[in-house]
């Protein structure tokens, strides 16, 4: 058991309260979860989600040698409610210790380590970019790095459990989406399958938080620098773009062209997007707003909001909170996830969860 003991006291990510979690009474198997690069954001935010899952345990952390140390040194967040260490990564280790592996590692570096991973029989959640693309083509111009990893690529499902879910039961492999896309496709979804916008003409004008950009510091998002800012970047070229268009050209059937603008300030968590599209047919806030209710009725993890969300209000949850309106001729979708969460480790435990077969909403 992770920590060494089977109770274990676990702080809550949002109010800070405490609980008594003792995972042995579930009567259940639970499912033993590696983490590779262990030490940044998303491996983080992983880690205290599974500390509260009830049917799953961290059971192996890896990094790069120069990042390796006790858990509670790496993050003291987790001091005293966490006993590993994070290691090199051993890959017969690893299969020992885990069915699943979180894989925690930017684009290039993952495909790396996915087809061993596969061979040993653990089943990968991947964080990276290196399984999104169908047009391995496409990957190669827009990450400027040959693909090693070709064959793999056919098997990965890709991770958005609100549009395929159908396609993450049973699979091994698991794409799990980029941050940026998953606000926009989540707002996007129901006006393309109801062909009640132009598919060629959407504009995504993006705001992140700093947490988006990654650990590593960077001269731009030192504080003095970042504090009280807000600036646009990858003007026409972020690499989030073909990866919304494909996922909506996928869902819908329909080739989509979508003009994407992201932008950074200075605030820790959250994604807030605001989409324009232009309407088909002549439509009603109203009528989109049950449209919205309709399409994701039952979803748990989706909110249709009556006014524009707040990133505030999605922090520390797996929420993509989704208002719809119509203004001047144009149909304009407000968006909101928490990039740490929906945008990466949350969404990434709610695919483990269904292909694990266990509740999707377990952790939360």
């Amino acid at each position: 058991m992770t920590g060494g003991a089977r109770g274990e006291i676990l702080a809550d990510g949002v109010t800070g309260r405490t609980e008594k979690v003792d995972k042995e009474r579930t009567g259940t198997i639970m499912v033993r979860v590696a983490i590779i690069g262990a030490t940044g954001y998303t491996a983080r935010e992983s880690i205290e989600i599974l500390l509260r899952h009830p049917e799953a345990e961290v059971s192996y952390l890896t990094a790069l040698p120069e990042e390796c140390g006790p858990v509670g040194e790496v993050f003291p967040v987790l001091r005293g409610r966490l006993d590993l260490t994070v290691e090199p990564v051993d890959m017969g280790k690893l299969a020992a210790k885990a069915e699943v592996a979180l894989c925690c590692l930017p684009h290039r570096v993952s495909m790396e380590f996915v087809p061993g991973l596969l061979a040993a029989g653990v089943k990968v959640v991947d964080f990276s970019a290196d399984y999104r693309l169908h047009d391995v083509d496409l990957y190669e111009r827009v990450y400027q790095v040959p693909h090693t990893d070709r064959e793999t690529i056919r098997r990965a499902a890709f991770g958005l459990p609100e549009l395929f879910r159908e396609q993450i039961v049973g699979a091994d492999l698991v794409a799990n989406p980029g941050c940026y896309p998953t606000a926009a496709v989540l707002g996007l979804a129901p006006l393309l399958k109801a062909k009640l916008i132009a598919a060629d003409d959407i504009v995504v004008n993006a705001v992140s938080g700093v947490s988006g950009v990654g650990r590593k510091p960077g001269a731009a998002f030192h504080f003095p620098e970042m504090n009280e800012n807000l600036f646009g970047y990858a003007v026409g070229t972020h690499r989030h773009q073909p990866e919304i268009e494909q996922i909506l050209g996928d869902f819908s059937g329909a080739a989509c062209r979508v003009l994407f603008q992201p932008h950074v300030a200075s605030y820790d968590r959250g994604i807030g997007e605001t989409i324009y599209c232009r309407p088909r047919r002549e439509v009603t806030g109203e009528t989109l707003g049950e449209l919205y209710r309709a399409f994701y009725e039952g979803e748990p993890f989706v909110r249709v909001l009556d006014k524009p969300p707040m990133t505030k209000h999605v922090a520390f949850t797996n929420f993509c909170d989704i208002h719809v309106a119509v203004a001047q001729g144009k149909v304009l979708v407000f968006s909101a996830i928490d990039n740490l969460i929906k945008g990466a480790a949350g969404q990434a435990i709610q695919n483990m969860n269904i292909i694990c077969g266990l509740p999707e909403t377990m952790g939360f």
